[in-house]
């Protein structure tokens, strides 16, 4: 039979839809062609293939080639295809058998000596190809051997590990009872995590207890204080507070990370804390490209997010931030395709409170006019401040507290307060405390009778909007979460205000 059809996977987004490799054998003039909407590195397939056969000691069939990859109006990117492009060329010219093909999935790069190299995307292949068969007992999914650990994250999918063409064509020939391939047995450990420890920071309470806030309900941050206050080494930290992940969340990040080449199964189930510098362009901060690839908005997926320095930010960059911030996701818009990418980050900022940075410093260095001071903040916005939860100072620490010995408490048992404060909020709404919605926040974020005066007080004082109004409510509900408490009373209200001061209160 000279038509062999095989299965692979394309990338799109963060999805992975099925491609049909469909290789034809003809009688004419030699010649190889891909057809299918294929991208410059597919097309490039055929002279990798042609290479990889010939040094395997195959025949290449002198005669017209026909791949098609379906469907059609699907674009085909990467070098993925390689290996279901070769097997399909050997299977329409009789040189493996074609009864077993339609068991597997296929997908791997070939070098020219025929070995497998590791493909991006596995993960998300992977997890699709579960998806499309509930009863994967009988179907394998066959990957480069540095690829299996990553694959194997998705539990009850047979993974076929294999080093080079040979090894795969053996395994296709070979009898039913004597497979060459065998499922990969390998258990990927989870590490533990090792971040800085909040017992490192001397002094700062106040900040130390804003991010427990923050992570215990998943606000976001930004700290406002002069250089050498300890506004980065606090925001490092943060992971190491954090609730642990859950499967779904821990898969969705790692997928993430496969799409874009960036993961290692070693970094399974740990948060991801990305912190881009402040030349970073609005496509490598959101994502883009023709082809569309995730930025870093969606790399922080489930993670933490740090800008240091946001004023240095060019405007235009932050200003892509405040849709994730609300929806959780980015859809990314080309002239032919489009790419929807998860982006529920937790962002920490961190900035200067004047253009010199010393600014209500007690040295009184600061010489910067109130003009200069005002342009310099509101280089951020503010519909973008509106959507950051806690806004904190902070001030330089005492001598007396930078000469004494470390005192402060662990990450651990911060992280164990946080810990029961989500658990919490889990039982009660199923959702951390900063994704309640209108509708949530009416029915569990009622605070008693003086704290709501409390309130409207405030808001009235510092003329907020009804985004402000809701945040402080979740915030004072992460703060009766931390202290066990149902009611939210009017210390919690209070507490909260403080934490939503605009920069030019502070």
């Amino acid at each position: 039979m000279s038509l062999a059809i095989l299965k692979s996977r394309s990338l799109s987004g963060t999805h992975a839809p099925e491609v049909t490799v469909e290789v034809h054998i003809a009688n004419g003039l030699p010649a190889f062609t891909i057809v299918g909407l294929p991208e410059t590195e597919v097309k490039e397939a055929r002279d990798r293939v042609r290479a990889a056969l010939q040094n395997s000691r195959f025949e290449f069939p002198a005669r017209r080639i026909t791949v098609n990859l379906a469907p059609a109006d699907l674009p085909k990117e990467s070098g993925r295809f390689d290996l279901p492009i070769a097997l399909g060329i050997l299977a329409a010219s009789g040189q493996i058998r074609q009864d077993r093909l339609t068991a597997c999935t296929f997908a791997g790069e070939l070098s020219l000596s025929g070995e497998l190299r590791p493909i991006r995307g596995v993960l998300a292949m992977a997890c699709a190809i579960r998806q499309s068969y509930p009863d994967a007992s009988g179907h394998a999914f066959i990957v480069p051997h540095d690829n299996a650990a990553e694959a194997a994250l998705v539990s009850n999918l047979a993974i076929l590990p294999a080093d080079t063409l040979l090894d795969v064509c053996a395994h296709l020939n070979a009898d039913s009872g004597q497979p060459v391939l065998l499922p990969f047995s390998g258990v990927t450990a989870t590490h533990t995590p090792q971040h800085p420890d909040f017992s490192d920071v001397k002094g700062q309470q106040h900040a130390k207890r804003a991010l427990e806030i923050a992570a215990a309900g998943r606000h976001s941050v930004l700290m406002s204080g002069p250089p050498g206050t300890g506004k980065t080494m606090l925001a490092s930290r943060l992971a190491g507070i954090l609730p642990p992940m859950t499967e779904q969340e821990a898969m969705e990040s790692a997928a993430i990370g496969s799409i874009n080449g960036t993961f290692s199964p070693s970094q399974w189930k740990i948060r991801p804390f990305r912190a881009p510098h402040h030349t970073a362009s609005a496509v490598a901060l959101i994502g883009g490209g023709s082809i569309p690839r995730p930025g870093e908005v969606s790399l922080a997926h489930q993670g933490v997010l740090f800008l240091d320095e946001l004023p240095e930010f060019d405007r235009h960059v932050l200003e892509v931030l405040r849709e994730p911030l609300e929806s959780g996701h980015i859809v990314i818009s080309r002239a032919a395709r489009q790419a929807d990418f998860p982006a529920r980050f937790q962002l920490v900022a961190a900035m200067n409170p004047c253009p010199c940075g010393y600014h209500g410093h007690p040295s009184g260095k600061c010489q910067c006019t109130p003009d200069a001071i005002a342009r310099y903040q509101r280089k951020i916005s503010g519909p973008l401040l509106d959507r950051i939860d806690i806004q904190i100072q902070i001030n330089a620490p005492k001598q007396e507290e930078l000469l004494k010995q470390p005192d402060g408490e662990s990450s651990a048992a911060i992280a164990a307060r946080v810990g029961r404060a989500f658990d919490l909020q889990m039982m009660r709404q199923g959702k951390p405390n900063h994704l309640l919605t209108v509708r949530e926040i009416d029915t569990f974020c009622v605070p008693e009778k003086t704290g709501e005066q409390l309130l409207r007080a405030a808001m009235s004082r510092f003329m907020w909007s009804a985004r402000a109004y809701h945040r402080v409510l979740k915030i004072a509900r992460t703060i009766a979460d931390l202290a066990g408490t149902e009611t939210i009373l009017p210390e919690h209200i209070a507490e909260a205000i403080q934490y939503r001061r605009a920069l030019k209160d502070m």
